[in-house]
């Protein structure tokens, strides 16, 4: 009797190590206040990004940002905005998603894997706006080093936090971010969309010209000839002298600039005393405010 109880007490031994090892292979460190500086991270950078987007949608300059700055230069320029949406929105996407994938981890230890992709393709992203504003735009936004500073510090904790398979997910990871950036790179050269990419010099001085001379775009945003007639400007549409005069939609009444002009059919185009209607294209319109065109 004596015996078979310590056959079966020297065996409990052997096979504990093994079921621990096994267990803690590839797990994540449990680290609760690290967990807890993460969500406290994405918070700031929810708090950030909201900020920024809403500046950025009622089109005003940011506190502490003169007229004029790096900051508001960064904020004009074509790579503040991404499928019509200005680029710090889908940083305040990134940010809460980055929150939710935390929160959720704390319960499914797998969800870091994700919290690791997100982390890293918002770092990638950030880093190529940073290097374009330094490069291209040679402004600095101060709002959008805070952010950049942010998402790098939530990568590396991510990074030390250890998801399961941390190694081969931060590869997929790389990967991903690659493709991303890459995809962004061609979007900005206009590859995908004329209209953001860099302007053609003789399209943005025809548009510079047309403000100058006081001439004025009469359109809605609903009409789609006036989308065409901005398009054919490209990057340089936000240059033209445009005035919107339907901005309640279709059945609402013409704007008070539109109704002393008594805009009747979009696009209207009013250079001095002549009056265009229908698609114009740049050519015609040089031709009609005297600019040198050149084939």
């Amino acid at each position: 009797m004596g015996k078979r109880s310590k056959s079966h007490q020297s065996k409990s031994p052997e096979s504990t190590p093994e079921s621990s090892s096994h267990i803690s292979v590839g797990a994540p460190k449990a680290t609760p206040a690290l967990d807890m500086s993460l969500i406290f991270l994405a918070g700031i950078g929810i708090l950030l990004t909201t900020y920024l987007t809403y500046v950025a949608w009622f089109e005003a300059h940011p506190a502490f940002c003169s007229e004029g700055s790096g900051c508001d230069s960064v904020q004009a320029s074509r790579w503040a905005t991404f499928l019509g949406m200005p680029m710090a929105f889908w940083g305040l996407l990134t940010y809460v998603m980055l929150a939710w994938l935390i929160w959720r981890a704390k319960r499914k230890p797998a969800s870091w894997t994700m919290v690791l992709f997100v982390a890293v393709s918002g770092f990638a992203i950030s880093a190529y706006l940073t290097v374009v504003s330094v490069v291209e735009i040679e402004a600095t936004c101060p709002y959008c080093l805070a952010s950049f500073g942010i998402i790098t510090t939530l990568m590396i904790l991510t990074l030390v936090r250890q998801p399961l398979n941390w190694s081969t997910s931060l590869k997929e990871a790389l990967v991903i971010a690659v493709i991303l950036i890459g995809g962004l790179h061609l979007h900005y050269s206009g590859v995908f969309d004329a209209a953001a990419g860099p302007e053609d010099p003789q399209l943005q001085a025809l548009a510079i010209h047309l403000a100058d001379k006081g001439v004025k775009f009469y359109g809605a945003y609903w009409c789609p000839r006036c989308q065409e007639q901005k398009a054919m400007f490209e990057a340089s549409a936000e240059r033209l002298p445009y005035v919107e005069c339907s901005s309640g939609g279709r059945k609402s009444a013409l704007t008070k600039a539109c109704a002393e002009e008594q805009v009747k059919s979009y696009p209207t185009w009013i250079i001095g005393e002549r009056r265009l209607t229908g698609l114009q294209t740049p050519r015609s319109l040089a031709a009609a405010t005297s600019f040198g065109w050149k084939d």
